[in-house]
């Protein structure tokens, strides 16, 4: 076995550390940095900082340090080593919670906004959140919207006007800067098509994330400025109409929406439009076992156009009810055969498929456990990351967190941290509350306002500001 695939392999769980060592012997040795007498003990070092941050990302620094069992000067001998050994990096980020690393922490460390976050410095939020839907025909059971709670009609017209200004005010450069979503249903908005189609024409790539019980072909010929999308991602919420009445509540929903999403396929292979299309799927408790149902799903509307099939899924679990987010031995098991057999079908059946699994489904595929971060009130930051991330509803109000930007819902106005409108800009929003150090005090189940994203930011947070204070300030965070 070569040093690369050695090194590249130590995170995994199995993988023997002293024979990772053993291959990194040479590099160690070449290094200048370490005693000949310490070559061996040092590339098993590194092989087990390795494993660490493969499988527990936001372990402060001196945890690991600890862990490790050596002095300060040793350390940081360690993780110098660490940088000029790309494999040892690969090694982290293909880990059981590489996802961590490659889907969120290191696209913000490049863009710089987690040293502002720290700072206290404003800056225009990395992404913001458009929400512009006045309502929504299901009620999902783990969806936290309020029974009923919707926008008044009367304010779509100023709250597209507002969309609009946000639109022009978003800095050019990050073309993902923005996405909708909601709250509600984004479809039931019928300005949606020309909010797009502005912020397309400014060259962003809008991703709209949707139900598509809506997604008919009279909605797409009535707003033409839907075909400017970069991407539509649909959540699906079962594979009958049983299944989705069960979760939304609503009869015929998955017949709908089947039909809504073959047409779609068609129409935008006759057009040969370049719109992604993905699916968001989450396996609901008792629901492994349908998986294999999900390919021959897939498959069969990638016969309604089978020249451009579906792009993308993105595969997620629901751990809510659970203590500590934590499955059974029984549903892990369970899941993690399905997941495989999954994994074998899709190859087959649907074979240009981009799988996402995520941050803890993708560990589990590697045959371990890794649980999900979770945030408590304890650890949320009372100034929260609007640098990172914001999220403005209908009526322009500016929230903190991604599950706080529904209507109605209960303690949801203390992470709303003011109001764009025709005198006040997102920009001057979120410079106000960073400059005026404000803060909110979190309470008993705040933590539910954070959604995965939400919560990796602040875990990634919590993380750097512990090592700023431990004296790790150059080295904060480990990987960058």
């Amino acid at each position: 076995m070569t040093v690369e695939m050695s090194a590249t392999n130590s995170a995994i769980p199995g993988s023997d550390l002293t024979v990772v060592a053993q291959a990194l012997h040479e590099e160690v040795a070449g290094s200048g940095l370490v005693p000949p007498a310490e070559t061996g003990p040092t590339a098993h070092r590194l092989a087990a900082l390795a494993r660490i941050y493969g499988n527990a990302p936001f372990v402060p620094l001196e945890q690991a340090r600890h862990e490790l069992g050596v002095d300060r000067a040793g350390f940081e001998r360690l993780l110098e080593l660490f940088t000029r050994i790309p494999a040892l990096r690969a090694a982290v980020e293909n880990g059981p919670s590489g996802r961590y690393w490659t889907n969120t922490v290191l696209g913000l460390e490049r863009a710089g906004v987690f040293d502002a976050v720290l700072a206290r410095k404003p800056t225009f939020p990395h992404l913001v959140g458009l929400y512009p839907g006045p309502t929504c025909m299901f009620r999902c059971h783990f969806c936290v919207r309020v029974t009923g709670a919707r926008y008044q009609a009367s304010s779509l017209a100023g709250g597209n006007e507002m969309f609009a200004s946000v639109i022009d005010e978003v800095p050019a450069g990050n073309r993902d800067a923005m996405y909708v979503s909601g709250g509600l249903e984004p479809l039931t908005n019928p300005g949606l098509g020309a909010l797009v189609s502005r912020a397309a024409g400014r060259g962003f790539r809008i991703v709209l994330y949707t139900n598509s019980f809506a997604l008919t072909e009279q909605k797409l010929k009535g707003e033409q400025g839907l075909w400017d999308l970069h991407a539509i991602r649909t959540s699906l919420y079962g594979l009958t109409d049983e299944e989705y009445q069960a979760t939304t509540g609503k009869q015929g929903s998955f017949t709908r929406v089947r039909a809504n999403l073959a047409r779609f396929q068609q129409l935008r292979a006759e057009r040969e439009a370049p719109i992604r299309l993905g699916l968001s799927y989450i396996v609901l408790p008792g629901r492994a076992g349908r998986l294999s149902a999900l390919v021959d799903f897939i498959a069969e509307l990638n016969e309604a156009a089978p020249d451009r099939p579906l792009d993308y899924i993105n595969l997620r679990e629901d751990y809510s009810g659970r203590p500590d987010g934590k499955l059974s031995p029984d549903e892990r098991a369970e899941l993690q055969d399905e997941l495989n057999r999954f994994r074998e079908k899709a190859a087959q059946r649907t074979p240009t498929l981009h799988v996402d699994y995520g941050y803890a489904l993708h560990s589990l595929m590697m045959g371990t456990d890794v649980q999900l971060v979770r945030i408590r009130p304890e650890t949320m930051r009372p100034t929260a990351h609007p640098q990172v991330s914001v999220q403005v509803d209908l009526l322009g109000d500016v929230y903190l967190y991604r599950e706080a930007a529904f209507p109605g819902l209960a303690g949801a106005d203390r992470y709303r941290i003011g109001t764009v409108g025709p005198d006040t800009t997102l920009t001057e929003v979120v410079e106000t509350f960073v400059t005026s150090g404000a803060t909110v005090t979190p309470q008993a189940e705040d933590e539910y306002f954070l959604d995965g994203f939400d919560q990796a930011v602040t875990a990634r947070l919590n993380q750097m500001e512990t090592d700023i204070a431990d004296g790790w300030g150059e080295r904060r965070g480990f990987l960058r």
